[in-house]
């Protein structure tokens, strides 16, 4: 090898220590940082003379993408039944059990307990008083829980509008990043930095939409959403969605009164089961928009109309006429088959009973529409009431099969399903959390090790020195052949 081969070989392998000492440090800086990817330098031998040599063919990024897919899909599913365990668990919590206070089941009960107080003593002003005070508080209790499912029905629409934007932006981003990442290529320079923020980009898409990504020619790729919708091949699609100010119970999605989603025009499906866009946080937003609250209001506009029509029969207060309106009232009104959705928030107790709105507690003794107050020991009409509450009856509303219940049976199989829906949910969280986490940990191993790292920093450092003493051999052989 003559001396100007030995020099150039020396200037390459120093070109490449210099390169490699640049990956490895990058490597052990960014080792725990979101999205990276451990570069590796390319090497081969070079060609460009007969002295061989080493150069350098660019920095190569090291990812298992099928470990990133598992762990985008565990990471949308979380956030899914995240969702679902908070709102499961607010209406859980308004419909309660008698030992948890201001739940719809300790109002029950405590209205029932004040029946049974005021059967006892009829001539008791204040136990009349008190019975009319929880059968407020019982009308209040439901009103409460149904302001919280259709609140949460509002707040998932929102929802839906801010993640939809969140979506459409996040595909333009990648829809750029593949473009700069192909030109880069072109240009032969490193794109091993702008895959990682695609990465980023690609992470906070699949939390919102379970994605998988396709490899495209020049760097490129493509996101389809597990549901099969195309979600950005080439051109990111448009997602479209009109929000409204204020959910109430009677807007439905079927009855285009809530909008739902287009893709580039084309209207989607969103339920859970067929849903294009299903399984991340977007589509549990529809889920407890239009069926999980939708089923949750159902539920508690059966106990109120039960609670109605339990009192307005004549035969357990005889001075009311056929369609007057009993103890508890629809804002006013007897009960009306025909408009039962959204009743439980317009439960109201009736005004002639209720000295708050200039009634009179006496009534509650006497009969809602008796013209005067009757004999004070007199207590067959409360005692009717009482019974009226504990006697078991079909539920006119669907959804309870054909056992007779009482008031309180109805409202405990509303609270059994929801805390039955709630631990479900809950049970699938923990579920996913935890292979969450074994995915996590198992992208980290498989990341930067900056022990290994250290390692071939030691390798680059005894190449970089092998080649510097190198050039110090040639230039000791000019100096010679330069004195002779």
């Amino acid at each position: 090898m003559s001396i100007s081969g030995a020099l150039q070989n020396a200037v390459g392998g120093l070109r490449a220590a210099g390169r490699g000492a640049e990956v490895v440090s990058s490597n052990i800086a960014n080792a725990t940082t979101p999205g990276y990817g451990k570069r590796m330098l390319s090497l081969s031998s070079s060609a460009i003379s007969n002295y061989g040599g080493v150069q350098v063919d660019g920095i190569t990024r090291l990812v298992d993408e099928g470990l990133a897919s598992d762990k985008r899909l565990a990471t949308a599913e979380s956030g899914m039944f995240q969702a679902s365990v908070d709102f499961l668990s607010k209406f859980e919590a308004a419909v309660g059990t008698p030992d948890e206070l201001g739940s719809i089941s300790a109002q029950l009960a405590n209205f029932e307990n004040s029946l049974i107080a005021a059967a006892s003593r009829p001539d008791a002003t204040d136990r009349l008083g008190d019975t009319v005070i929880s059968a407020r508080q019982l009308a209040s209790a439901l009103n409460r829980a149904s302001d919280t499912v259709q609140d949460a029905r509002s707040q998932a629409d929102r929802n839906i509008a801010t993640q939809v934007e969140d979506l459409n932006m996040s595909l333009e981003q990648v829809k750029t990043l593949n473009s700069q990442i192909t030109a880069l290529q072109s240009q032969g320079g490193s794109s091993a930095a702008l895959q990682d923020q695609r990465q980023i980009v690609v992470d906070h898409i699949a939390s919102i939409v379970p994605v998988r990504n396709v490899p495209r020619d020049n760097g490129q790729i493509a996101l389809y959403s597990t549901g099969g919708a195309v979600l950005l091949d080439g051109t990111a699609a448009v997602i479209e969605f009109a929000p409204v100010n204020v959910v109430t119970p009677y807007m439905r999605i079927e009855d285009a009164t809530l909008s739902g989603l287009t893709l580039n025009g084309t209207p989607l499906a969103t339920g859970s089961e067929n849903g294009r866009l299903r399984g991340g946080t977007l589509g549990a937003q529809f889920t407890i928009r239009d069926e999980q609250g939708i089923a949750a209001q159902d539920q508690l506009d059966a106990v109120a109309r039960d609670l109605i029509e339990r009192f307005q029969q004549p035969a357990v207060d005889p001075s009311l006429g056929a369609g007057d309106a009993g103890i508890f009232t629809d804002e006013g009104n007897a009960f009306d088959p025909a408009d039962e959705i959204g009743i439980a928030q317009r439960l109201q107790l009736n005004a002639r009973v209720d000295p708050d709105q200039g009634g009179e507690t006496w009534r509650i003794r006497d009969g809602i529409n008796a013209a005067t107050p009757g004999e004070a020991g007199e207590a067959s009409l409360i005692i009717a009431l009482q019974d009226a509450l504990t006697i078991a009856r079909l539920p006119g509303s669907a959804g309870f099969g054909s056992r007779a219940l009482s008031a309180n049976d109805l409202l405990q199989e509303v609270s059994s399903s929801a805390g039955l829906e709630w631990r479900r949910a809950e049970q699938n969280l923990v579920f996913t959390n935890t292979r969450l986490e074994e995915l996590t940990a198992r992208q980290l191993s498989d990341g930067v090790d900056t022990d290994e790292e250290i390692q071939r920093l030691i390798v680059i450092e005894q190449s970089y020195a092998a080649n510097a003493r190198m050039i110090e051999v040639v230039d000791d052989l000019m100096q010679t052949l330069l004195r002779i």
